[in-house]
């Protein structure tokens, strides 16, 4: 089958970073209802994948079995959304359970790594206390058939990261994921550009993630971030989440949204017509509260505009 591409790479090389580096590869509201939330994303414009269910090896080896959870996604040209929900009697399913107690909405971030191993190496000498390396894989519609896509993930132990499940990703079949029929939304989104982090102690946070990911945590004008290859982590407290964003935190730690690239005109018409107000930020950028079924914010932004800041927004 022909392989998606971006900017004419081939899918391994346009959404895996290089060796020795990472990006926000994409980002996963935890959901207890599937369906509702592929209603309210296509309403929003998105295209959404069909539901898959997931399945894992939990040691090198090891037997396959079922992971308890599926998925929808939102794949973008640089980039993913993720929406997982439980569906079996698992540990992973019941991770899931417990943080929809929380909240609804985003609970992982997922660093893009080609060197897994790399990653697993620095975790454990900074104290993060890495568990074996998970291969994930879930079947997945192609234009021939079916085929399977696989992953190779590393996580720390639940609650390690109090912001939720923070982990690192290795895509062996890009392609099946990044199919040309999912790229294209009628909100003109093209890419996941920042996770924003709602916290008690922002520069705590920063300078902990900068031990996880290996990356420098720098602070401008009041503002915590680190910038991967693609992409940023924004750290923001309380106060200035709910003055920036409109929403005030359901618990702290809150992985609170995100921001994604759009078409500002496109993206504005379908918030509309979906019934969502709209909260005007910087020139070419706004933010919506999500719906109960999704949970949190999202923040669209012209494509390639300079790094959003909130610290001293509303003042």
């Amino acid at each position: 089958m022909p392989h998606d591409t971006l900017n004419g790479a081939h899918p391994s090389q346009a959404h895996s970073p290089a060796p020795g580096s990472l990006n926000i590869d994409h980002v996963a509201h935890f959901v207890p209802h599937i369906d509702e939330v592929r209603t309210v994303l296509e309403r929003l414009g998105f295209t959404v994948t069909p539901f898959s269910a997931q399945s894992h090896r939990l040691h090198p080896g090891g037997p396959l079995t079922p992971a308890g959870t599926g998925n929808r996604c939102v794949m973008l040209k640089q980039g993913y959304l993720e929406f997982l929900t439980p569906t079996g009697d698992t540990p992973v399913a019941d991770q899931l359970r417990n943080a929809i107690k929380r909240y609804t909405g985003v609970h992982l971030v997922a660093f893009g790594t080609a060197s897994p191993d790399v990653d697993r190496a620095r975790l454990a000498k900074a104290g993060f206390d890495p568990l074996d390396p998970v291969a994930l894989q879930r079947e997945i519609g192609i234009a021939t058939g079916a085929d399977t896509a696989r992953f190779t993930v590393v996580r720390v132990p639940p609650g390690t990261m109090a912001e939720g499940r923070i982990q690192f990703c290795q895509h062996h079949t890009p392609e099946f994921l990044w199919q040309p029929r999912w790229l294209e939304h009628a909100n003109r989104v093209s890419a996941l550009t920042a996770v924003l982090l709602c916290v008690a102690d922002p520069q705590e946070a920063a300078r902990r993630y900068a031990r996880f990911t290996g990356l420098h945590a720098h602070v401008t004008d009041g503002q915590w971030r680190i910038d991967t290859a693609r992409g940023r982590m924004i750290f923001l407290d309380a106060a200035t989440t709910e003055r920036a964003l409109g929403l005030a935190p359901p618990a702290l730690p809150w992985i609170a949204g995100y921001v994604l690239a759009a078409d500002a005109p496109a993206a504005r018409a379908r918030c509309a017509a979906a019934g969502l107000p709209v909260r005007d930020l910087e020139v070419d950028r706004f933010s919506v509260v999500l719906p109960p079924e999704l949970g949190g914010v999202i923040v669209f932004e012209a494509p390639h505009a300079a790094a959003p800041h909130f610290a001293g927004y509303g003042r």
